[in-house]
């Protein structure tokens, strides 16, 4: 398995966890920065939270830690807790975003009175 899949893996394995706040995982919500997997698979991950105040602070990154160390193949896991940038709703899906409401998707200028 190449890095590059395996990063597939790992991203398919974030999906499946979620802010307890929100009903859309923490990779569409845009909390996952950047994943990377170097050649001896060793995953690497910079995330963030909706707030640094967060009440799910304290457990969310041991919860991502912990599913990402599960994937088979994966050697280890570093995850970094970063707040620069900060989150903003911009970071999400659009996907995401249809799915809390949070923003139109289609354009005002594309919606048609007649």
């Amino acid at each position: 398995m190449t890095s590059s899949e395996l990063r597939q893996q790992v991203i398919q394995v974030l999906r499946t966890i979620y802010d307890p706040e929100m009903p859309v995982n923490i990779y569409e919500l845009g909390l996952i920065y950047e994943v990377n997997v170097d050649e001896t698979r060793f995953v690497s991950i910079r995330m963030t939270l909706t707030a640094p105040n967060c009440p799910v602070a304290g457990t969310l990154p041991p919860e991502v830690e912990s599913k990402v160390k599960g994937v088979p193949s994966v050697s280890g896991v570093k995850l970094d807790l970063v707040f620069d940038p900060p989150w903003t709703k911009n970071m999400m899906s659009e996907a995401a975003k249809l799915e809390l409401g949070i923003e139109d998707v289609i354009p005002v200028a594309r919606i048609s009175y007649r």
